[in-house]
């Protein structure tokens, strides 16, 4: 009579920890593939697609809801403070740059940059991901409370 107590103890330890391993699975994969997906900016003005840079996360511009000039030529950096890449289409341009998991708070990456090419200007920056399912992105100079963010919606 006692084995079977203890198989049952086996059996209930062996699915505890195949619980526990799927679900630190589960939450590794949120972590960067929540995260990992094209988005729209603000307003739907364009698309920005997030993916992993080496270890970090980066994003670029793949899309743009006016992509032409009033001259009918694709948009180009203009504004970037490097005169030498002002002729590079926005379409393409990585706007998000280094960022890394926050390793205190969930669903959140920090330590990056964003570029705004309609000033020319790169700002520290942090993001979080919503339990709604949109991405709060804050760009600001120096510590975040000195900034600005935006909700970016997930592109079906």
């Amino acid at each position: 009579m006692k084995k079977l107590p203890l198989l049952m103890t086996g059996l209930l330890m062996t699915a505890l920890a195949f619980s526990f391993v799927v679900g630190i699975s589960q939450t590794v994969r949120a972590g960067h593939g929540g995260v990992l997906q094209t988005w729209y900016t603000l307003d739907n003005k364009s698309k920005v697609q997030v993916y992993k840079c080496g270890e970090k996360i980066c994003g670029k511009f793949i899309w743009l809801k006016e992509p032409l000039t009033e001259e009918g030529k694709p948009k180009v950096d203009i504004n970037n403070e490097d005169e030498s890449v002002r002729g590079k289409p926005i379409i393409g341009l990585v706007m998000l740059n280094g960022f890394v998991e926050d390793a205190e708070t969930a669903h959140a990456w920090t330590a990056g940059t964003i570029y705004d090419p309609e000033n020319g200007k790169t700002y520290s920056s942090k993001m979080t991901l919503n339990d709604d399912g949109t991405l709060t992105v804050r760009g600001y100079v120096g510590l975040p409370i000195f900034g600005r963010s935006q909700e970016w919606v997930k592109v079906d």
